[in-house]
């Protein structure tokens, strides 16, 4: 009889592989402490995180922890029950409320992960007579979404709306709905979506857009509402995605929209339907993030700061780094041979970041994935860049020609 875990030999190889090379397991790394935002203890040792999305470094907001104590002390520790069910408190509709609001928008959902947001919003929203049009290098949570939807899926080139808006006109299909799919920045790049030119786009075709913010939240724009706001183009955007697991620091996902019908998708979402509901202290420590975020935009200027400090470092070095400058910069190897040895030295020397090996890169090269803090310091990022360099000569890997500077 065929095991049911036949399936998975090629990725206990592989996996063995990725072990056997480096000596641990990349994708089982246990932070023991958190030490602050920027610091925790791995294996023992002080380490440099540079690998956790905490942009804003709010997991540690004093004002989200007293918030979670006092929710916990006065609503208990789990709503036990889903939203349309006994998961409603009035903790909820106030965190909606204060979503939609900073959004500027109509309405909210509150999901209880980020991912469920995409995965409810997408399969909510496209039915089998319509359409998904999905920039190829699109989140897992928006691939699920389509998949557990039944509409017919388009992919077009990755942050290309002139493919996006041949694909559309090739449809001949006038009365079908038409959904586009985009990203404010792409977890694993760091790509900036131009979302102007995917909102002209939109109005030429009577399509809709949904932007999932999850990585530019917080980030982008002059109050943080992402890369539609920086673009100047949210009153063109229909859907607004996102999470609370990056610039908040908590968990849990929504969607922000002006289309009255939104209150519909709660009873058509599965996701939703069917999970139980966030906690009342983490309702409560995202309620009072967001009110930190609001608070100090200087954290979105320091985080940007930061960002091209990084950069312009890997850079120096002579680095693969990423094109554009966002708080997610990866370093580009050439061969999984290179960058499992450096990922396990840089861990060694004090520097945690996220390794990603093909096939789940976009060019099937691996990626050394930094995330950027507005708590890092400059002597922390300067460090990081001086381990970087460390690590690589010491492992042998490859470096482009680093630019000529004026002396």
């Amino acid at each position: 009889m065929t095991s049911l875990f036949a399936k998975y030999q090629g990725l206990a190889s592989a996996l063995g592989a990725v072990v056997a090379a480096g000596g641990r397991n990349p994708f089982a790394v246990v932070i023991e402490k958190p030490v602050s935002s920027t610091v925790g203890i791995i294996e023992g040792r002080r380490t440099l995180l540079f690998g956790t999305n905490n942009y804003l470094g709010l997991s540690q907001s004093r004002r989200a922890i007293k918030a979670a104590q006092d929710a916990a002390e006065a609503c208990g520790v789990g709503t036990t029950g889903s939203r349309i069910a006994n998961g409603t408190q009035s903790l909820h509709r106030q965190l909606e409320h204060k979503i939609a609001a900073f959004f500027k928008r109509r309405d909210a959902i509150v999901f209880s992960t980020g991912y469920q947001a995409n995965l409810g919003m997408i399969s909510a929203l496209a039915g089998k007579d319509d359409y998904l049009l999905l920039d190829a290098d699109s989140h897992a949570s928006i691939y699920d979404g389509s998949r557990l939807s039944s509409a017919q899926v388009i992919r077009f080139r990755h942050n290309d709306p002139d493919d996006l808006y041949k694909r559309i006109k090739r449809l001949d299909a006038p009365d079908s709905a038409k959904l586009v799919v985009v990203e404010g920045i792409y977890s694993m790049t760091g790509n900036v979506a131009p979302v102007k030119e995917f909102a002209a786009v939109k109005k030429e075709t009577g399509a809709y857009l949904l932007v999932d913010e999850a990585h530019s939240f917080g980030v982008l724009g002059e109050h943080g509402r992402g890369a539609a706001e920086a673009d100047g183009v949210e009153a063109d955007v229909d859907f607004v995605v996102g999470t609370f697991s990056k610039s908040l620091g908590t968990v849990g996902g929504y969607c922000v929209s002006d289309h009255p019908e939104l209150e519909l998708v709660r009873l058509n979402c599965r996701p939703y339907m069917f999970t139980a509901s966030l906690p009342p202290e983490i309702i409560a420590a995202t309620a009072a993030a967001l009110e930190d975020m609001q608070e100090h935009p200087e954290l979105r200027l320091r985080l940007m700061d930061n960002a091209a400090r990084l950069h312009a470092g890997f850079v120096r070095i002579g680095l693969n780094a990423s094109k554009q400058v966002s708080p997610v910069i990866a370093v580009t190897l050439e061969t999984v041979e290179e960058a499992i040895p450096m990922w396990n030295r840089l861990l060694e020397l004090g520097v945690y970041v996220n390794l990603s090996l093909p096939p789940a890169t976009p060019d099937s090269r691996p990626l050394l994935r930094c995330s950027v803090m507005a708590t890092h310091t400059p002597e922390q990022i300067d460090d990081a860049i001086e381990i970087f360099r460390q690590a690589a000569a010491e492992t042998g890997v490859s470096i482009v020609q680093a630019p000529v500077t004026a002396s």
